[in-house]
């Protein structure tokens, strides 16, 4: 509710006022309060789904869990007072590799790369936050791959690439979709060739959730309806915080988007 508030530039007054609600009882919300009376009423100002708001606050609902993907591993390391993703992707038959952030310490994904005897060709940057990329020189000088980022974003030790371009991974094949809002140039990688098709988001897409929209709250919205919600449903979001979730969870679940 605050992202969507802050986004769409809505007061607390404004926002009882066209809910029929009283100023209180939207900061009590806002406060980490619940009264799904109050919460039904909210949601269709800030453009949400009631229904599934309601199911977030009375947490009636978390993606199912994933069977476990030959090729797909998942890291998760401390940054602040929270907690970042990384994700390592790999072809089985060649070996091949591919890292998509670092988070805070890519200590257990070298460790990964050592057990598995994987080759770590390309390290891609979904953007260009800190807690996404704080160890990429050492993850660099480790393996002596490649990072890239995209050219809306440029920064020291990265190659700049145009939105749209693809790279091959082994045989994986890798689709870069421009999903900006919460950054300048987040990244979505659209990854084939495993057993079902994996999309990289970063912030832009969480599960029930998206990332801030600091750079444009409407961009946000619309990429990720347009790059992210149009993929088959079975694919598989890894999200740069909390649980991987699927695109049908989010069709159905996300009140951004249900």
């Amino acid at each position: 509710m605050g992202k969507a508030q802050r986004g769409l530039e809505i007061a607390d007054s404004q926002l009882a006022e066209r809910a029929g609600v009283t100023v209180r009882q939207v900061q009590e919300i806002r406060s980490g309060g619940f009264n799904a009376a109050v919460v039904a009423r909210i949601a269709p100002i800030l453009h949400l789904n009631p229904e599934a708001l309601v199911d977030a606050g009375r947490k009636a609902w978390y993606p199912e869990p994933l069977e476990p993907i030959q090729g797909l591993a998942a890291f998760n390391t401390p940054f602040d007072d929270m907690t970042v993703n990384s994700y390592l992707l790999w072809d089985p038959e060649t070996h091949r590799a591919a890292a998509f952030d670092t988070g805070s310490d890519c200590s257990e994904l070298l460790d990964f790369l050592k057990q598995t005897r994987l080759r770590l060709d390309a390290i891609f940057l979904t953007h260009t936050h800190g807690d996404h990329l704080f160890d990429l020189d050492r993850l660099k000088a480790h393996t002596g791959a490649t990072a890239f980022v995209s050219k809306r974003e440029r920064m020291e030790g990265a190659h700049p690439f145009e939105e749209g371009r693809h790279f091959e991974v082994g045989r994986l094949r890798v689709e870069t979709r421009l999903t900006w809002g919460h950054s300048k140039g987040g990244i979505t990688y659209v990854v084939t060739g495993l057993a079902k098709p994996i999309a990289v988001v970063g912030d832009s897409l969480f599960a029930g959730s998206i990332g801030g929209g600091q750079v444009s709250y409407h961009d946000a919205i619309r990429t990720n309806r347009e790059q992210i919600l149009t993929l088959p449903h079975e694919t598989v979001l890894c999200p740069g915080h909390g649980p991987m979730t699927t695109v049908r969870e989010e069709q159905q679940h996300n009140p951004f988007f249900a």
